[in-house]
């Protein structure tokens, strides 16, 4: 890859670099193994001496492939697939944190990814802390404890569409020595960089903007290299693996450690592995993702003004308007917009909003964002159902809220089926 490329150049080049006479086109490797016509050439990637396949749960062509992309899209060091963004997310956090250690992280965040804070990562002997975003540096320092061992958040809250102040986490992450790990699934790599902000982990869930066209469940973890496992504080890192005969993975790979461990040890172990057509649709979605996310923004952005000067509804969140709270923040870390996700409220209430949801025809009931088709969900009752009250209000999910995930339609189409759809819910 030219290291000049540009993203959009990326998304289509990037990742996957035929040589002569083999397809143009990342191919799709369909097949478990792979055969060698030597065992010492085996035992060498057994040994991770040599680069290369020998079992599709830990590497595939095709899946080498989007994870290449990606990373390079990022601007990382290395990713690692997986089979959905919550196997990401729990890879992610398992490949630094043992039982007995803590996790910090923002309360905004998606309902199933409280959830694992709240109570999976608990039952496994991981304790979690969750802070308030807007909070000072001062007091969510005061979350740390000498275990903690990560600081998490989301680029843009879901669905309370707070814009994290980049600038800030990343000074806390550094000064308790931490790596600041960021799920970037709404800010996608087009609109967001978070390496760029001070992070040291991203996530993704690839089934949203990655696929964006709703054919494909799937996660992936990049790597920004960034982060110094010599510390002190990290020894799963620094000192032999007695699972990989002794392997150090600090000393042995240097910035690449974090991504190498959790794919030798936890995809080893635990198997959340992506299916190569998987791969492959994500890589094919990656090739249309700066103009999709460009054309979701637009949209986007033309609803929720339409919403903010609706006489029915009672108040719109989108970060790219400039009525929202952390709109100077979308202007600093998403310039090129704020992706296509908003929330409302309806005059009526709860009971306004499901008919809203019902009497809409173009704009279709899913519990899905980041599709190429509009879609709408009440999170409160669906994706977030398992929360409670308090739990709802520190994720920024009030009961009338309604989640807007607006395709790349026609804005004006969009609009009308909406604004038929509102006067529907006063009935």
């Amino acid at each position: 890859m030219n290291p000049e490329w540009k993203i959009e150049t990326i998304a289509i080049q990037g990742g996957y670099e035929p040589k002569s006479g083999e397809p143009r086109i990342l191919p799709i490797i369909q097949s478990t193994t792979f055969k060698y016509d030597s065992a010492e050439h085996v035992t060498k990637l057994f040994d991770l001496e040599v680069p290369g396949y020998f079992y599709t749960r830990l590497a595939n062509p095709t899946t080498d492939g989007f994870e290449t992309k990606i990373a390079q899209m990022e601007k990382g060091v290395g990713a690692l697939a997986t089979s959905s963004g919550q196997a990401a997310t729990t890879l992610a956090i398992l490949n630094i944190c043992n039982s007995g250690q803590h996790v910090v992280t923002a309360s905004t965040l998606y309902g199933g990814t409280y959830n694992l804070f709240a109570v999976t990562f608990p039952k496994m002997g991981i304790e979690v802390t969750f802070v308030d975003p807007e909070a000072s540096a001062e007091e969510i320092k005061k979350a740390f404890r000498p275990n903690t061992r990560c600081l998490f958040a989301e680029t843009i809250g879901n669905p309370g569409l707070n814009i994290l102040d980049f600038e800030k986490f990343s000074a806390i992450a550094n000064e308790m020595q931490t790596p600041l790990i960021i799920d970037n699934t709404f800010g996608t790599p087009y609109l967001c960089r978070p390496f760029e902000h001070g992070a040291h982990i991203i996530i993704h869930s690839a089934t949203k903007y990655i696929d964006g066209h709703a054919t494909s469940v799937g996660g992936v973890i990049v790597d920004g290299g960034t982060f110094d496992w010599t510390c002190g504080r990290f020894p799963d890192l620094v000192e032999p693996d007695i699972s990989y005969h002794g392997l150090e993975y600090v000393k042995t790979f240097g910035p690449m450690a974090y991504i190498i461990k959790a794919r030798v040890q936890l995809m080893r172990d635990l198997g959340t592995t992506p299916a190569p057509l998987n791969s492959f649709l994500f890589n094919l979605g990656l090739e249309t993702l700066p103009l999709r996310m460009q054309r979701h923004s637009e949209n986007a952005l033309a609803v929720a003004t339409f919403l903010e000067n609706h006489p029915l509804v009672s108040w719109v969140c989108y970060p790219g308007l400039a009525s929202h709270p952390t709109y100077d923040r979308a202007l600093k870390y998403l310039p090129k917009g704020c992706s296509g996700v908003l929330t409302f409220g309806i005059k009526g209430g709860a009971e306004a909003g499901r008919k809203f949801m019902e009497a809409t025809r173009l704009v279709a009931l899913v519990v899905h964002v980041g599709d190429a088709r509009s879609c709408v969900l009440h999170p409160a009752s669906t994706t977030h159902r398992q929360l409670s009250e308090e739990q709802l209000k520190s994720c920024g999910v009030p009961p009338d809220l309604i989640r807007l995930s607006v395709g790349i339609e026609d804005a004006g189409d969009i609009i009308a089926d909406i604004d038929q759809a509102l006067y529907v819910s006063q009935k």
